[in-house]
């Protein structure tokens, strides 16, 4: 007890103190601490779901973003794919309408043909034509002037010598 003496402490009232003090303590951990203490975990809890629902929400990012990636993959192979059966549809149409024209080009051609050949065939009956004309006329005259014997001869070696042989065989056989 000197100990207590010697430093001024009055022992009844440190006992009062240290009562006091525990009586405080056990009040304060009774209604305080423990509303204090809940709260604080009500909040930790708050916070650690905030903090999952925020790495919940990055994932869910990080899928959208990898699905938005993949639609526009698609769609870029998917507009690549029309792009190239446009050109196919394009170059076949082209080529139909090349085979067309050509085709068209021969039947004009060949039809040009047919045509020259016929104004060609009219053109050499019209010629055959106008020559035996002549050939008649021709001979008219020479009917009309007296045919004597050198004349006859005369005609007839250039006749002969005028029409190839196999024509000249005809032409005998005629006379006969």
């Amino acid at each position: 007890m000197q100990f207590f003496t010697a430093f001024g402490v009055d022992l009844p009232k440190l006992l009062f103190q240290v009562i006091n003090f525990l009586l405080l303590l056990y009040l304060l951990n009774r209604f305080l601490f423990k509303r204090v203490f809940q709260i604080l975990d009500e909040r930790t809890e708050r916070i650690r779901k905030g903090l999952e629902d925020a790495e919940a929400a990055a994932r869910d990012r990080e899928l959208a973003a990898a699905e938005r990636e993949a639609a526009l993959t698609d769609s870029r192979k998917e507009a690549q794919a029309l792009l190239a059966r446009a050109a196919k549809i394009a170059e076949d149409t082209r080529a139909e309408t090349v085979a067309e024209a050509k085709a068209e080009a021969e039947r004009l051609i060949e039809r040009a043909h047919g045509e020259i050949t016929a104004e060609r065939e009219k053109a050499m009956g019209e010629l055959r034509a106008q020559v035996a004309d002549l050939a008649l006329e021709a001979a008219g005259k020479l009917v009309r002037e007296q045919m004597d014997g050198p004349t006859q001869r005369r005609l007839v070696d250039q006749f002969l010598a005028d029409v190839p042989a196999g024509d000249a065989a005809k032409a005998k056989s005629r006379r006969n």
